[in-house]
């Protein structure tokens, strides 16, 4: 069994609640709130998605639906009984007052401590993939020097079973395998990852900034917990959450029933996109580091590797 060097209680706190609310004028997904935002946040999303003011909302939930004491604005959302999935019902309390003014506590400082999820950059060093899984996979702690031990590790578990990694699965016989990929100017992928998110009995979710997708390794494997990478065609990076202005460790393992963490890795990947952060692979030039011959794409570098069996390439 893995153990995973991270506080629940702390993760249960940051992880993004899936919340709707529904009202007048329809039924919204409500984003951007954790169990320690606090009932003002709350209350302000729901203006914003309702168009129903602070002071004249009655916010219910439960069935049949009770009506939440939302009085205290600082006071955090783990105090109530809302839970992911939960949707609020709200009205418009007509008996009360409307108030215009008491904007004030609605401006930054209290969305300042939002969670955030960002990319973690780790070195571009052919082992890039090795240091983001051992990165999320251990808490957000970094190892610069992991990538040996992992290397070492994905060649002893191909090693111990030649049956299921055999030469159709790995493109290459499982002892050439074994040895290509213990060196440390090898590039992982797929395979790797695959064997990594079996290892680690958890999901490892890869965002891609050129398509904007998600693949998702051991997705049908029943784990329980989930980690995110970034990848840009040729780099891949740790994906975590923060909590701005505070000394808040950072977040990387989450539970695979949240999707909302799935659609800010994508909407991460889709600002890199808009800002064509990604390496085309089909474009990019590479020389080969064994002759020196220039190659352009992925195309020929796996033309040429077949050729002439060289296989450590670099980037140009």
């Amino acid at each position: 069994m893995i153990v995973y060097p991270w506080n629940s209680r702390r993760a249960e706190g940051l992880r993004m609640l899936r919340l709707r609310c529904k009202a007048k004028n329809g039924t919204h997904l409500m984003q951007g709130l954790t169990h320690q935002s606090c009932v003002q946040e709350l209350k302000a999303k729901v203006e914003e998605l309702t168009g129903i003011p602070c002071s004249m909302q009655k916010i219910m939930v439960g069935y049949p639906p009770s009506s939440l004491d939302l009085r205290n604005g600082h006071a955090h959302l783990k105090d109530y009984p809302i839970k992911s999935g939960d949707t609020l019902i709200v009205e418009e309390e007509k008996n009360k007052p409307k108030v215009t003014t008491p904007k004030t506590p609605l401006k930054t400082p209290l969305l300042d401590h939002t969670p955030a999820l960002k990319r973690r950059a780790v070195p571009a060093d052919n082992s890039c993939l090795f240091t983001s899984v051992n990165y999320v996979v251990e808490g957000g702690v970094y190892n610069a020097a992991c990538a040996a031990d992992m290397r070492q590790l994905i060649g002893h578990i191909v090693a111990s079973d030649p049956a299921a990694y055999s030469e159709a699965v790995l493109g290459k016989s499982n002892e050439d395998y074994c040895a290509w990929i213990r060196r440390s100017d090898t590039w992982g992928g797929a395979i790797e990852l695959s064997i990594l998110s079996k290892f680690y009995q958890c999901e490892i979710c890869v965002v891609d900034t050129q398509t904007v997708r998600v693949d998702r390794f051991g997705e049908d494997a029943g784990y329980g917990k989930r980690v995110l990478l970034i990848y840009d065609g040729i780099h891949y990076d740790p994906l975590q959450m923060l909590v701005p202005g505070t000394d808040c460790p950072p977040q990387t393992i989450f539970s695979t029933s949240d999707d909302v963490i799935l659609a800010q890795a994508l909407e991460l990947a889709d600002e890199a996109r808009r800002k064509r952060q990604y390496t085309d692979v089909n474009r990019f030039t590479l020389r080969c580091m064994t002759c020196q011959t220039g190659l352009v794409g992925q195309k020929e570098a796996r033309e040429h590797a077949k050729e002439t069996g060289h296989t450590n390439f670099g980037e140009v």
